[in-house]
């Protein structure tokens, strides 16, 4: 293997340019696996790296792509035989080390998890990122909430997005009764055929309420919005309960009183799945795994040639459900 195609961010010293090249491998970092990449995945923050911003990557030219899943063809550390199944996501694979999105690419043994046996390349990629950080929020949710629990209310805020259709269908697999938040009615009907139990405009939510608290709607939620939804969204959890918050696509900016804690007994739980120790990754994949669910109704496959044009739309906002990104053939 001398040359492959890969997804390329370079900057002219003016504009920043996203194409698919043909690259040497000699243009690979010096990391102990090298992986042959059968599926990737796109995720917000591989819109971001594409767009050139330096909170994601920082050195241009640069290959993002946050998610890959693939067959080991060398790994000098000898963790892993030539043929085994694995996955990259997290750590800085992606940011500032060459990422997923080409037809090979190289990581540190220690962001390297194994793919599990039941679980096809393309579900892992359709999981994703946005799988794992789901998996995590729930596990965090489940631990927070009272034993005795038996509201299954979920709200889900940015639903028509890569992580919130995600968030629907993992939820409802969980026994969750869920509630989809969206700034598009057009998504409804899709939205409901991934398990979501109702469908309401992200209007209804996004605007700065002066009341302390709401009346309580949700047990739990997972925000990726931020900003006034999230703040929205805290004031209507029931007491006891829990939202987690794993995003910002709205803003970043978070301005509450602290009633919804010191009256209802919230808790609000951050979620970063990136850096997870990578033996907590692995037992998140199984557990994605052992769901047993095809994710053929939230993900669409695309191929290396799609990426920037869907990338440029990512970053605009047009983005819906996830893409897997199908480099080369899954081997039997």
């Amino acid at each position: 293997m001398k040359e492959f195609r890969a997804i390329r961010v370079a900057t002219d010293g003016t504009d920043i340019k996203c194409q698919l090249e043909t690259i040497n491998s000699d243009q690979l970092p010096a990391s102990q696996v090298l992986i042959k990449v059968v599926c990737s995945s796109l995720n917000y923050k591989d819109a971001l790296s594409a767009s050139g911003h330096k909170g994601v990557t920082r050195a241009l030219p640069h290959t993002p792509g946050i998610d890959a899943a693939g067959i080991v063809v060398e790994d000098l550390s000898g963790r892993f035989e030539p043929g085994a199944r694995v996955i990259v996501s997290g750590f800085d694979f992606g940011m500032n080390s060459d990422g997923g999105l080409a037809e090979y690419c190289k990581a540190p043994v220690e962001w390297v998890c194994p793919c599990p046996d039941n679980l096809s390349f393309y579900d892992s990629m359709a999981l994703g990122t946005a799988g794992i950080t789901v998996a995590l929020a729930l596990q965090k949710i489940d631990r927070q909430l009272p034993i005795n629990c038996d509201n299954t209310k979920f709200v889900v805020s940015g639903a028509s997005g890569g992580v919130g259709s995600m968030a629907i269908k993992i939820a409802s697999a969980h026994g969750y009764s869920v509630t989809a938040i969206t700034s598009r009615e057009n998504e409804f009907q899709r939205l409901q055929k991934l398990g979501a139990r109702q469908c309401v405009l992200a209007s209804e939510w996004s605007s700065n309420s002066e009341k302390p608290l709401l009346k309580p709607e949700f047990t739990a939620g997972l925000d990726t919005v931020g900003g006034p939804v999230l703040v929205n969204l805290l004031k209507a959890i029931a007491p006891e309960g829990a939202l987690a918050c794993c995003g910002m696509a709205l803003s970043a900016n978070f301005c509450s009183t602290v009633f919804p804690f010191i009256l209802r007994g919230v808790s609000l739980l951050g979620v970063d799945s990136a850096e997870i120790a990578l033996s907590e990754k692995a037992s998140l994949w199984q557990s994605l795994a052992d769901l047993n669910l095809k994710f053929d109704d939230v993900a669409e496959q695309v191929s290396l040639r799609q990426v920037p044009a869907l990338l440029r739309d990512m970053q605009v906002g047009k983005g819906r459900g996830r893409k897997v990104v199908r480099i080369a053939e899954e081997e039997s």
